[in-house]
């Protein structure tokens, strides 16, 4: 039996569910690179509080944040930076982290995820170190 996985949106056997630690977005959900896959639908629902999180350096050396582009600037960024704070310095947690009263991690814009958060899996990243410690992974990775 298969189940959808709700923190990360992917399909992993029953017996690999995730536990919401928030260890994988502690670690790395912070300091990634972005891709333009996920800006576009960004820019089009207008979502400034997530493209105000983002930094787009473009040829030449000029940085903006993504609230201040249009989909049509995208033919030109060098570089994607997620996650810096509105005066464009990287942060060293990401800024849609939530952990709940009942100790479980939940993702603020949990349907609009870029694709670095939704993509990772540890048990299948071959991070051995880490997917030790991630309770989900039962001390070995698959």
């Amino acid at each position: 039996m298969e189940v959808i996985l709700w923190l990360t949106d992917t399909i992993m056997p029953s017996d690999q569910e995730c536990l919401q630690c928030g260890r994988c977005c502690e670690k790395w959900g912070w300091g990634q690179k972005g891709v333009i896959e996920d800006l576009i639908p960004w820019l089009k629902e207008r979502r400034l509080d997530i493209l105000q999180h983002v930094s787009v350096t473009f040829l030449g050396g000029k940085r903006c944040r993504g609230s201040d582009i249009a989909v049509e600037d995208l033919s030109v960024p060098v570089r994607i930076d997620y996650w810096v704070d509105t005066d464009g310095r990287k942060l060293t947690c990401c800024p849609f982290f939530y952990r709940a009263e009942d100790g479980k991690v939940y993702c603020k814009i949990h349907t609009a995820k870029p694709k670095i958060c939704t993509g990772f899996t540890p048990w299948n990243e071959g991070i051995r170190d880490y997917a030790l410690n991630c309770p989900a992974c039962r001390n070995s990775a698959p």
